[in-house]
């Protein structure tokens, strides 16, 4: 008899378990990308579809087909000394992660990194929007106070973290050639 019980209270117990676990999380709205706080100026810029300009990225599309040749939009001929970066406007090579592309575009004035775009990054599914859009503002901040690429991965955003971190590798090595 007490085998019985205990096998309907195990029974039961696994149900309520099993029924009480939450498997999905809310959505975020649309804006949350737009509302999201940026530090010292830095921007999470959504991507483009219209035709792009001789200094913009190419459009997401186009980057997953090809690799995206990164070309300094205005770059200066000195160096700063302290941090051995150029002033200008700096693209980083779209890195391909397993969602889509990741590039990322800084600027560097007195050689200190005043601002950061991600002109590309994975949103084709309401996933990805959900993810990116809690991501990428700390991926900014946090290279904003680094200024380096030595940022943290941002837990749960594994793939966009490691695209945002080699291509603002590649983009601060062009600002230090």
């Amino acid at each position: 008899m007490k085998r019985i019980v205990y096998a309907l209270m195990a029974t039961v117990t696994g149900l309520v378990l099993l029924f009480s676990y939450r498997t999905s999380l809310e959505p975020e709205p649309a804006s949350a990308l737009a509302d999201a706080p940026t530090a010292g100026g830095a921007a999470v810029a959504a991507p483009t579809t219209g035709t792009p300009s001789a200094s913009a990225s190419p459009s997401p599309s186009s980057a997953a087909s090809s690799s995206a040749s990164a070309a300094p939009a205005v770059p200066s001929a000195t160096p700063s000394s302290s941090s051995g970066l150029a002033d200008g406007t700096w693209t980083g090579q779209a890195a391909n992660t397993r969602y889509g592309p990741v590039q990322v575009r800084i600027t560097v004035s007195g050689g200190t990194i005043t601002d950061v775009q991600v002109p590309q990054y994975p949103s084709e599914s309401g996933r990805d929007q959900q993810i990116n859009s809690r991501a990428l503002p700390i991926l900014v901040q946090q290279t904003m106070t680094a200024q380096s690429a030595q940022v943290d991965m941002v837990s749960g955003a594994t793939y966009t973290s490691t695209g945002y971190r080699t291509s603002l590798q590649s983009a601060l090595d062009q600002a230090r050639s």
